[in-house]
């Protein structure tokens, strides 16, 4: 049993040994992968405050290295890489930097704009004039016309005119002429002319689309006419009833007097009125005798240009006539 004992216990010490060496060996190895951490770790944490940023300003790309800066506004003071009205800068200042941080810088240009009555000074980013436009905050209608166009590319120093365009509609109301009509009274003395119906003018209402520009009018088109008031008809009656007296027949010129319906006779009174009846078509005239004449044997009458001119042709001269005298 004790001889037993003595052999148990050398296994026993045998293996404790090798475990012994076994740990040693663990322990040595761990002490040099721990040793080769720490160095990369340090190398990366020396590496970690020389950092390499990418700046891309106004479409142009650069890189900066060894930057030991450590936000985004601290590395733009440091490289003077000021920002003007307008500019823009992503990310914000104050983010913090880390290599490789790409720096978005947005450039903005000027672009002036005349707009009602006076002149301003746009600093945008937009690429063009309507975008910059929308941007600025100057109020827009669709119908507002802008040179250059809306869709031009806004380049720096262009100047933008904006004409305010109005479009309203406007009603005007226009009178309407009455017309007139002349009846015949065969039982009423030639001499009287009676309005049977007073004439009355209409009104038509006119709608127009009015195009102004800054609020001159350039255009007007007319949509619409509507008759407000319907005109009435002026209606005359003329009497047609002629008394005559004596009778007389010859010959009857023309000649240029007055230029109304009249005539010259060697014996009727001045004042007086006749009928002169072309005896050839049966046309006549009535006119008054303000005139003496003419003085020719077998003519009765001289009738001025335009009286004769009514019942025959002035190339014919002289014609043979009816005269007969009216007493009503």
């Amino acid at each position: 049993m004790n001889h037993e004992s003595r052999m148990e216990r050398r296994e026993k010490k045998k293996k404790g040994l090798k475990l012994f060496s076994f740990f040693i060996i663990l322990l040595f190895f761990s002490a040099l992968a721990f040793s080769y951490f720490w160095k990369t770790k340090s190398e990366e944490w020396n590496k970690s405050d020389k950092k390499t940023i990418i700046v891309i300003d106004g479409g142009l790309e650069f890189s900066f290295v060894n930057v030991a800066e450590k936000t985004v506004g601290e590395f733009l003071a440091a490289k003077k890489l000021s920002l003007s009205e307008g500019d823009s800068v992503f990310p914000n200042e104050d983010v913090p930097l880390f290599s490789g941080t790409r720096i978005f810088v947005g450039r903005a240009h000027e672009m002036r704009v005349a707009v009602d009555g006076g002149e301003q000074i746009l600093h945008t980013q937009a690429m063009t004039v309507g975008r910059a436009l929308e941007e600025s905050g100057i109020a827009m209608d669709e119908d507002d016309i802008v040179k250059p166009s809306r869709d031009t590319f806004a380049e720096s120093g262009i100047k933008v005119v904006i004409t305010r365009v109005q479009i309203e509609e406007q009603s005007v109301d226009k009178l309407i002429a009455f017309p007139k009509k002349t009846n015949e009274d065969d039982k009423l003395s030639w001499r009287k002319m009676i309005i049977t119906q007073k004439g009355e003018k209409g009104i038509d209402r006119l709608t127009y689309r009015v195009s102004k520009h800054d609020g001159q009018e350039v255009n007007r088109k007319l949509l619409k006419t509507e008759t407000i008031k319907a005109p009435v008809t002026e209606i005359t009656t003329q009497g047609t009833y002629v008394k005559v007296g004596k009778t007389h027949k010859g010959a009857a010129s023309w000649y240029a007097f007055t230029g109304t319906m009249s005539a010259a006779n060697p014996w009727l009174p001045i004042g007086s009125y006749v009928r002169v009846t072309n005896v050839e078509n049966g046309k006549s005239v009535i006119v008054r005798i303000n005139d003496r004449g003419p003085f020719v044997l077998g003519r009765i009458i001289d009738l001025d240009k335009v009286a004769f001119q009514k019942i025959a042709s002035i190339g014919a001269g002289v014609i043979g006539v009816t005269m007969e005298e009216i007493i009503n």
